[in-house]
């Protein structure tokens, strides 16, 4: 996961607009947002997403 990748995901986080474990809702969230990476990262790798929104960052 990059470092935009990150960075859209606390965006979102951020807004408070949905529970970040809803996957689905957090890629639709990113499309409107035009954080394409993310959607594509969602769609590749979404266990690296869930373990990042659950442990945070990893050194």
């Amino acid at each position: 996961m990059n470092q935009k990748v990150k960075e859209q995901i606390l965006t979102i986080r951020d807004t408070g607009l949905t529970n970040m474990f809803d996957v689905r809702v957090v890629q639709k969230i990113a499309y409107d947002m035009d954080f394409y990476e993310l959607v594509d990262f969602l769609e590749e790798d979404r266990k690296s997403y869930v373990d990042f929104i659950i442990y945070g960052e990893k050194e």
